[in-house]
């Protein structure tokens, strides 16, 4: 009797152990580091588009996939530090902006990395191929080689004897150099002149501002981290300057910018989760092509507008994919 009471007590505790034992077998989720080269309120809604694309296919956050969220609020040197920890801490796959790519590609050879965007991801040193990246290192381009010129020529339009313009840029990102040298040489083109602007840090923002009195008639900001973090501020600024601003992304026109015309930014995002999805499913990067926009938009703000001045001919509006009132 004893031997069978035995038998059953080992029977069931065998049947309590086995289900522990295979849970803890199961595999670990995979971690995002989520790296935003800006701050978390100006990049909400591209976050937001990559979380609902990960969803889509499969990867659940705070179920199948881990995100850790870190901001770097336009501070390259930030954007080392939380990539070192990203390194540290071994996640899977890290995304982010292009101004953070040099420091992670220094920090590891080995952990896969997708930028959302970059300005010129060949150019800046990125990557050494679109169509073949080859490394670690993959992602989405912002890049289009006419995208400035197109900016120009809306302002020569829009502005009454436009012949003299300023533009604003980060000289420390590799993107904003070659943008700068786009604008020149559509400027040259045009026969108008450019007074060159360079921000470094949002310190440097206000002080560049006091250079604007006299002779610009617009004001074209190069598209970055820097700028994105501060585009508040930037606005804000020009608007008080009485400066009509060229930017390259809708989500830099509100509140108070007067235009844009770019790339729709959370279609990137959307394929940047595409990209992650590949990966954690065993795609190498550097296999992955790096991917330009398809469509590019054309946004005004008429309350800028006529906050300005300026009078907007009807036809001008008609080519606008959104304005804003």
């Amino acid at each position: 009797m004893s031997t069978r009471r035995e038998f059953i007590t080992l029977l069931g505790g065998a049947a309590t152990t086995w289900p522990l034992a295979g849970h803890a077998q199961q595999p670990k989720s995979p971690t995002i580091g989520y790296l935003g080269v800006s701050t978390a309120s100006s990049w909400r809604d591209w976050t937001a588009a990559f979380v609902r694309r990960l969803d889509e296919l499969g990867w659940t956050e705070g179920r199948t996939v881990a995100i850790e969220y870190r901001w770097a609020e336009g501070r390259v040197e930030r954007s080392a530090e939380i990539v070192a920890e990203f390194v540290h801490r071994k996640v899977d796959v890290i995304v982010t902006g292009a101004t953070a790519v040099p420091a992670a590609k220094r920090a590891t050879s080995t952990i896969p990395i997708v930028f959302a965007l970059a300005s010129d991801p060949l150019g800046g040193g990125l990557v050494t191929s679109l169509a073949r990246p080859g490394g670690n290192v993959t992602g989405m381009s912002v890049q289009q080689p006419d995208a400035a010129g197109k900016r120009i020529e809306l302002l020569r339009e829009l502005i009454p004897g436009f012949r003299r313009f300023a533009v604003l840029s980060n000289p420390g990102y590799a993107g904003s150099v070659e943008e700068i040298r786009e604008v020149e040489a559509a400027a040259h083109a045009f026969g108008l002149e450019v007074n060159r602007l360079e921000i470094r840090r949002a310190e440097d923002i206000v002080p560049t501002f006091e250079q604007l009195r006299g002779g610009a008639q617009a004001l074209y900001v190069c598209t970055d981290a820097l700028a994105n973090a501060n585009r508040h501020r930037i606005n804000i600024l020009a608007l008080g300057a009485r400066l009509p601003t060229m930017l390259g992304l809708r989500e830099y026109v509100d509140p108070a910018g007067l235009m844009s015309y770019g790339p729709r930014i959370p279609d990137l995002f959307r394929r940047t989760a595409d990209y992650v999805d590949k990966i954690l499913r065993g795609a190498k990067p550097g296999d992955l092509p790096v991917e330009q926009p398809t469509k590019f938009e054309f946004v005004i703000n008429l309350t800028v507008a006529k906050a300005l001045g300026l009078e907007v001919p009807a036809m001008f509006l008609a080519r606008a994919d959104e304005v804003i009132e």
